[in-house]
C-alpha cells in the first residue's frame, strides 16, 4: 500500500509580507512590532494564559521531552525557581563532540536551501514561539525572577521582536548579490567572453549559543536567529539556571524544521549541571565556527582570546553612567531614574550604576540640589516606589543567585549609605528573596577603586565630582577602560548636551537624554534602538546591526563559460 507524500509547507511564502516588513523596521528605525507585548485575553485568546501556565506546570519534576534529539541518558542541572522551589527537570544528556558532530551532518541541505526558505522556516519558527509566549513566560519567571508581566514581555515578544530583527538583518544581507548573473566582457576582435556565475551564501560552520541566567531568551534569540539564517547549525548552550526557556525554544524550532523537511539536528540543545565545562569545550572545537555569549566579562574575555577559530560575538559587562547637570522637572528625572535602578533588581545588563554629579550640586524646577541632597531624594524616590510590598514585587522580581546576594553584602561595607537594601515580603511566594536597591554616596578621588568595577544587581552609587566637566571626563574615561551598555545625561544647556554626545561618541556608547517619564535608560525597542556596542569593551556586538550578520557567512561563487549554439554542435 502507497501513502501519499507529506507536503512540505512553504514557510516563505506565509511569512514573506513579515520579513519584507522586518527589513523596511531596521532601514526606517520606526515604531514597529508584530508581537503584541500585552499579555492580554484579548490579544492571545482567553485559554492562552491558563494553557500555557498548565503546560510549565506540567513540566515541574518530570523529564523534559526532546522528540529525536540525540544524547545519552539525563541529565539535571539543578533548576530551582528564585521564588522558592526546585524545578526537577531533566533534560537529554549530549556531549560537546557528539553534538559538534550532529550538527555537521545535519548542513547540507539547509546550506542548500536558500535564504528565502531559511528566513521562512526561522520566522515560523517564531510566530510558534509567540503562540507559547505564556508557557516561556512562566519559564523565564522561575529561572530568572523576573516579574511576570516582565517575563512575558521581555522573555517572549521582546525576544521574539529581536529574533526577527536578526532573522531581517541576516536575511536582507545574503539577498545583497544575486542568485546568478551572465557576465559578457566585449573584445576587440572576435565574440565576447561570456560566463554564467552562481552566488551562494554559505554559513561558516557550527555555530555555539552561550546564554546567561538573567535574560536566556531576550538575550540569545538574536544569535540563534541570525546564525540559523545565515545556513549555520546551532549548539544552544543554557546557563544552568535556566535551561527551561532555551529548551523549550529548542524543541519548537526542531518541530518548525522537521516539517519543513529538514533535519530538526540543525538546533541542538546541550544541558549541563553547574560546574560544567561544556561550554569552554565547545568554544574550542575546530569546528565551532561562531561564538555567541552573554554574561561575565571574565568569560567574554577568555572566549574573544581563545576561541581563535571562531568569530566571536560578545556581550559582557560595564559602568553604566548617569551624568546629572540639571532639569526642569526633577521630581520626573527621581521617579524614572527610581524605577530604572529597581527594575528587575537592577539584574539587567543595562541598569546604572555610577550616577557623576558636581558636589556643590544641580540646578533643579526646585531649587538647587547638592550631591548629598540628591542622594536623599532619590532614596526618597524609592521609598515611593517600593513602599506597597505587592508593587514592589511587580517591580523588583526576586534575587538570582548568591553573586547578587554577595554584591549586596559588600556594597553596604562601601562609601555612606543613604538607602541601605531591603527585604520585601512576596505576597505570593514566601520564600522568594525580594531585595530593593541600595544608595551609597561616593567620591569621585577617594572611591575611584570602588565605582570603577561593575556592581551587578541592586547597587548604585551617587559619586561627587568637580564640575559636570569633571563629570564628562570621568564618563569618557570610565566607559573606554572598562565598558558600558548604557548612558544617560541630564541637562537643560544644550552646550553641556553636546558635549554629552560627543563624550558618549568619544566612549563609543548610546546615550539617554533627559528621560524623565516612562521610557527608561534600561529598555530598548528593537528594529530602532541598538543594544551594546562595539565600540567599547563591555560587548564585541550590536543587536542587532548589519555587522551582527556578515561574520556568519560567505559569499562563493561558481563559474562556467557559456556555451553557444554553434559549439555545442
Amino acid at each position: 500500500m502507497q501513502h501519499a507524500a507529506t507536503e512540505v509547507p512553504d514557510f516563505f511564502a506565509r511569512h514573506r509580507t513579515l520579513l519584507e516588513q522586518a527589513v523596511a523596521a531596521t532601514e526606517s528605525r520606526e515604531h514597529w512590532t508584530p508581537y503584541p507585548e500585552s499579555p492580554s485575553k484579548s490579544v492571545y485568546g482567553e485559554d492562552a494564559a491558563g494553557l500555557g501556565e498548565a503546560a510549565f506546570r506540567e513540566q515541574i519534576g518530570r523529564p523534559f521531552d526532546l522528540p529525536g534529539h540525540p544524547g545519552e541518558g539525563r541529565v539535571a542541572p539543578e533548576e530551582r525557581s528564585p521564588y522558592g522551589f526546585p524545578l526537577g527537570i531533566s533534560y537529554p544528556r549530549l556531549s560537546p563532540t557528539a553534538a559538534v558532530a550532529a550538527a555537521k551532518d545535519a548542513t547540507a541541505a539547509w546550506r542548500a536551501a536558500g535564504p528565502d526558505t531559511r528566513a521562512g522556516v526561522a520566522a515560523e519558527i517564531l510566530a510558534r514561539l509567540n503562540a507559547a509566549s505564556f508557557e516561556i513566560a512562566h519559564a523565564v519567571q522561575h529561572t530568572t525572577g523576573q516579574a511576570f508581566v516582565m517575563a512575558f514581555q521581555a522573555g517572549g515578544p521582546h525576544a521574539q521582536d529581536r529574533g526577527l530583527e536578526a532573522v531581517a538583518y541576516a536575511w536582507a544581507a545574503q539577498k545583497k548579490h544575486p542568485a546568478a548573473a551572465r557576465w559578457s566582457k566585449p573584445q576587440r576582435k572576435g565574440d565576447a567572453l561570456v560566463l554564467d556565475k552562481k552566488f551562494s551564501p554559505v554559513g561558516r560552520g557550527v555555530s555555539l549559543l552561550v546564554a546567561c541566567n538573567t535574560f536566556p531568551t531576550w538575550n540569545g534569540y538574536p544569535g540563534l536567529f541570525a546564525s540559523l539564517v545565515t545556513g549555520n547549525p546551532v549548539v544552544v548552550k543554557p546557563h544552568p539556571g535556566a535551561v527551561l526557556p532555551l529548551a523549550i525554544t529548542v524543541r519548537i524550532a526542531r518541530e518548525v524544521l522537521a516539517e519543513a523537511g529538514f533535519s530538526p539536528d540543525l538546533v541542538l540543545l546541550v544541558a549541563e549541571a553547574p560546574g560544567g565545562r561544556d561550554a569552554a569545550t565547545l568554544a574550542l572545537d575546530p569546528d565551532v565556527r561562531i561564538v555567541d555569549f552573554t554574561g561575565s566579562t571574565e568569560f567574554g574575555d577568555w572566549l574573544e582570546t581563545h576561541a581563535r577559530q571562531a568569530v566571536v560575538y560578545t556581550e559582557k559587562a560595564g559602568l553604566n553612567t548617569v551624568v546629572l547637570d540639571s532639569t526642569d522637572d526633577y521630581r520626573g528625572l527621581l521617579g524614572n531614574l527610581a524605577f530604572s535602578l529597581s527594575l528587575y533588581s537592577g539584574q539587567m545588563c543595562t541598569t546604572p550604576q555610577n550616577l557623576l554629579l558636581p558636589r556643590e550640586g544641580i540646578a533643579t524646577d526646585q531649587g538647587r540640589r547638592t550631591a548629598d541632597e540628591f542622594a536623599t531624594d532619590l532614596a526618597a524616590a524609592l521609598d515611593r516606589l517600593l513602599g506597597d510590598p505587592a508593587r514592589a514585587a511587580g517591580t523588583l522580581g526576586a534575587i538570582v543567585n548568591d553573586g547578587v546576594r554577595d554584591r549586596l553584602k559588600d556594597a553596604a561595607g562601601v562609601g555612606r549609605t543613604v538607602r541601605a537594601s531591603a527585604s520585601v515580603e512576596h505576597p505570593e511566594y514566601a520564600e522568594a528573596d525580594v531585595r530593593t536597591p541600595l544608595v551609597a554616596r561616593l567620591d569621585a578621588e577617594a572611591d575611584r577603586e570602588v565605582y570603577s568595577r561593575e556592581w551587578f544587581g541592586p547597587v548604585s552609587f551617587v559619586i561627587g565630582t568637580d564640575s559636570t566637566r569633571h563629570s564628562l571626563e570621568l564618563f569618557r574615561a570610565m566607559v573606554r577602560a572598562h565598558g558600558a551598555l548604557t548612558a544617560a545625561v541630564h541637562s537643560t544647556d544644550e552646550d553641556v548636551l553636546a558635549s554629552a554626545e560627543e563624550a558618549a561618541l568619544d566612549a563609543g556608547v548610546h546615550l539617554s537624554e533627559n528621560f524623565t517619564g516612562q521610557i527608561f535608560v534600561n529598555q530598548s525597542a528593537a528594529f530602532s534602538d541598538f543594544h551594546g556596542s562595539a565600540a567599547n569593551p563591555a560587548a564585541s556586538a550590536t543587536l542587532s546591526d548589519a555587522a551582527f550578520v556578515a561574520g556568519r557567512f560567505a559569499v562563493l561563487q561558481s563559474r562556467r563559460p557559456v556555451v553557444t549554439a554553434e559549439e555545442s554542435v
